[in-house]
């Protein structure tokens, strides 16, 4: 479990071929503190776990479905990727619950500088859109994020502060780019509930089995 709060910015060091899958070798300073092989790393919000450390790097494999669903497929030496530890129960929850379990890949429409702020306009496709409101919260390239404005069917917009354009590599993206999304986790087990839209979520059929589980 993770918050999309970003405790720095690794680069990619060098990727090799796996089996199906890559190998990937992160540089990094701080993501490197307390870690221990087996160890949870977001990568630019996908979820890895730490097969090898070394002084000042670290190591991940990826196998051949992380490729397919995410961005990670598309990593070259000397990218610069979001890094986040798992978090630990007690720590303060910065931002909002992040699995780390990429739900699509979206693609920025637009980037605005306005003021000291940087509005982002990107797809979501209909898995992330279905989970998402208005001020809720979005994972954006591991970056726990609020949705500013749903200006389109299938497009959210961000607003990023000052401090989030300068500590993570969001500020590499263009329009054009592909990113990782994850939908909002509480908002998936409400949709699960409650059925597809356009079920009536108010039928004694579609809501006899959460008066069952709930006891009334």
């Amino acid at each position: 479990m993770f918050t999309g709060i970003v405790e720095e910015v690794g680069i990619v060091e060098s990727v090799t071929t796996v089996g199906n899958g890559r190998g990937f070798r992160i540089a990094a300073t701080l993501t490197l503190q307390s870690l221990k092989l087996g160890d949870s790393v977001s990568i630019d919000g996908a979820c890895h776990t730490v097969t090898a450390i070394h002084p000042e790097s670290f190591e991940i494999q990826s196998v051949a479905t992380t490729l397919e669903r995410t961005t990670v497929g598309s990593f070259l030496e000397g990218r610069r990727v979001n890094l986040e530890r798992a978090m630990a129960l007690g720590d303060r929850l910065g931002g909002h619950m992040v699995q780390g379990h990429v739900d699509a890949v979206g693609e920025v429409r637009r980037i605005e500088h306005r003021g000291e702020h940087v509005l982002i306009d990107l797809t979501i496709p209909p898995i992330v859109a279905a989970v998402t409101i208005l001020h809720g919260s979005i994972t954006l390239n591991g970056v726990s994020l609020t949705v500013n404005a749903l200006p389109d069917p299938g497009v959210a917009q961000v607003s990023l502060i000052p401090h989030t354009w300068k500590v993570t590599a969001l500020a590499d993206l263009a329009v054009g780019s592909q990113v990782n999304l994850e939908g909002d986790l509480i908002g998936k087990y409400v949709r699960q509930l409650l059925g597809p839209p356009g079920e009536s979520a108010a039928s004694p059929e579609s809501t006899s089995h959460l008066r069952k589980a709930w006891g009334y």
